[in-house]
Formats: structure tokens, C-alpha cells, sequence
């Protein structure tokens, strides 16, 4: 029977115990349906011995369980760990640290490309993971054994493949690698978004010229600044054909605001003055380019080709996967801006193994 924990008199002896661990085993279980902020149900832990289901619900103090999970001592190990990462800033403001993630491990050992856990179990265990509660509604009390027990094998199993995953890469020397990668993983700056840097978020800001990308831009301040604050979804705020289609025609009545035909009855009734005010506000500030489509040009065409063409080679020497070493847009920017270029390929270990020579070749 999975061990679930719902009061703080259950969770005391494990913290005691996973306290003393070099290394635990994490996973959580969350719901984001009608929210901005994915909403923590489940904690799970591993140590090797025992998997513990922690029902974040019922217990109104995380803090003595975080206490545990960030101390430097322990490593913590996750299987793609963004999502779970995200919620543990959220919580603390910081992501748990040594962090340990498999699926970058397995990257790096030349066991799959972006893996998904089901994958890693199944090649390195030979068992067929049973999926079928994976859409399990984990807000819901009470949890049926089946489910507990489904979300505990998650840290079982990570339990297992992790001492063999480590030792592996420190034998090929590419420990030091993962470390790297994980830290970056774990910068917190990655599980935000200031409102002022939402529009990043929307594709074919380059379609737009500059006005109107001034305009899309501040709506989409406004719009990450409102769902924040409310905790609901972007899409429930404003969705993306409204604020291109705002941005393109820029209303500057109800009236023509609502001949647009982009928000729902009650946006317009609630919103409308506050959205023609975004537009203004915007139009009165100079226009600003924040995305441009640039075309590149033969030559450089044939140069992407070729510092491609190298990263294969030298990926393949590797057993890595290509876009793992250096994406496009790593190589697109070192064309434009050489040896300057801010990218994780001219940066650690990438550099060493890859970046230095792109730069003496081709720059």
C-alpha cells in the first residue's frame, strides 16, 4: 500500500529520514484548468526505500517539507523537471538545488532526445508503465488507492534508474555537463513572466509593424498583469486574435471596438474602456520594433548551412542529438553576431566541445 501523508503528525518521521538522504526522488501532481498558476494537489517522494504520496491539500504548512527538499546537502531527482519547478518557485521563489534531471541525463547518454519518463522506464527497466490514469483530475478527494500508487511508481521507478543513470555519465566524464545544464534548468527567471516581457509570448509579433507591435505589446502587459492577479488563464483575459486584431485596427471608440467582433459581451462591458485607454496609451509612445523577420540572404543561407553541417558532425561524434548541442537559433545568432553571440552553444561545456570551433572556422 502507497504511503499518503495528510497531517503533519504523518510527515514528521519521513522528513526525519529523508533529511538524512545524499539524494531524493521528486515528482508533484497539479491541476491547471481555470487558472494562471498551476495548483500543487501532490507532492511525491522517493529515497530508495519507501515512496510517499504528500497531499499538499490538507496539509497547511509546506514549509518543514520544503526545508527538506532544499537543503544543498541532497540531491533532488526529477524527471523533466520544468513543470514541477515551476510550482516549487512559486512556492519558495527559488528552484531546489542539486538538481538531478533524467531526462537530460538520458540526453546526454545518448538514450533518447527529450524522453519522456513512460520511455525512460521502459528502456532502461524493460516495464510497460499503465497510463491510463494519467488525466486523473488530482484535486479531487479522496484519491483511489490505484491512483496514489500510480503517482508513487513515478519516484519508485526514478529511484531505481538514477544511481545507474549518474554513474554512467560520470564514467564518460559528462557529470559536469548535466550539472550545468541542470542550473540552468533551475534559474528562476525561467518560471516567470513580468508583465512588460509577455509579449514574447506571442507568435507573429513580426507580421505586425511597429505600431502595432506597440500596441500588441502593452496589451499583452495588461493581459499578464490582469491574469496574474486574478489567477485565470491568459485565453479567459484576452485571447491572442484579439490583441493582434486590437493592435492592427487600434479602436478608439466602443463603438468601433465593438464593431471589431473579437471580445466576449461581457470583456467589452467590463474591459472596453480600460482596453481603448492600452491602445492610446500605446499609440501616444514612439513606435518600437520588438520582433523582425529577418530574411537571410544567400550567403548567409550557405553559411547556416555549413556551421549546421559542422554541429552534425561533431554531435554525431558525441552520440548527442543535434538541436541538443546547438539549435538553429543558436547557430543563426553566432552567424549575425559571432563571437558575441549570447547562446548556451559559445557557453560551458558546449564551447569546449563544439563553440570554440564554430568560432574559429566559421567567424
Amino acid at each position: 500500500m502507497t504511503t499518503f501523508i495528510q497531517t503533519p503528525e504523518q510527515l514528521a518521521p519521513h522528513l526525519d529520514r529523508w533529511s538524512q538522504r545524499q539524494w531524493l526522488t521528486v515528482d508533484t501532481e497539479f491541476v491547471r484548468v481555470d487558472t494562471y498558476y498551476p495548483k500543487l494537489c501532490l507532492i511525491q517522494i522517493g529515497d530508495g526505500d519507501e515512496a510517499a504520496c504528500i497531499d499538499t491539500l490538507a496539509l497547511t504548512d509546506l514549509g518543514p517539507l520544503l526545508d527538506v527538499l532544499y537543503a544543498s546537502h541532497s540531491i533532488k531527482v526529477f524527471h523533466a523537471a520544468a513543470q514541477d519547478l515551476e510550482i516549487l518557485v512559486k512556492l519558495r521563489g527559488s528552484c531546489p538545488q542539486p538538481l538531478f534531471d533524467t531526462q537530460i541525463a538520458a540526453t546526454l547518454l545518448g538514450i533518447g532526445d527529450q524522453i519522456g519518463y513512460a520511455g525512460l522506464i521502459d528502456k532502461r527497466l524493460g516495464i510497460t508503465l499503465d497510463k491510463s490514469l494519467s488525466r486523473t483530475d488530482w484535486a479531487r478527494r479522496p484519491l483511489r488507492e490505484a491512483e496514489l500508487a500510480y503517482a508513487a511508481a513515478d519516484v519508485s521507478h526514478l529511484a531505481t534508474v538514477f544511481p545507474t543513470l549518474q554513474e554512467e555519465l560520470a564514467a564518460c566524464g559528462r557529470l559536469a555537463w548535466l550539472a550545468e545544464d541542470c542550473a540552468r534548468l533551475a534559474d528562476p527567471a525561467n518560471y516567470s513572466t513580468p508583465p512588460e516581457d509577455a509579449w514574447q509570448r506571442l507568435k507573429g509579433l513580426s507580421r505586425l509593424d511597429a505600431r502595432a507591435q506597440s500596441v500588441a505589446a502593452a496589451l499583452a502587459a495588461w493581459r499578464e498583469s490582469e491574469a496574474q492577479q486574478r489567477d485565470r488563464p491568459r485565453k479567459w483575459i484576452l485571447d491572442d486574435d484579439a490583441i493582434y486584431r486590437l493592435a492592427e485596427r487600434r479602436p478608439d471608440s466602443t463603438q468601433r471596438l465593438e464593431s471589431l467582433g473579437v471580445l466576449p459581451p461581457k470583456t467589452l462591458e467590463r474591459q472596453g474602456e480600460r482596453l481603448l485607454a492600452i491602445v492610446a496609451e500605446a499609440l501616444a509612445q514612439p513606435a518600437t520594433v520588438r520582433v523582425a523577420d529577418e530574411e537571410l540572404t544567400a550567403e548567409q543561407k550557405q553559411r547556416l548551412r555549413e556551421l549546421q553541417n559542422a554541429v552534425q558532425a561533431r554531435a554525431a561524434e558525441l552520440g548527442l542529438p543535434q538541436g541538443y548541442l546547438a539549435p538553429r537559433a543558436d547557430l543563426v545568432a553566432v552567424l549575425r553576431r559571432g563571437a558575441a553571440a549570447d547562446v548556451p552553444v559559445l557557453q560551458g561545456w558546449r564551447r569546449e566541445v563544439c563553440g570554440t570551433m564554430l568560432i574559429e572556422r566559421f567567424c
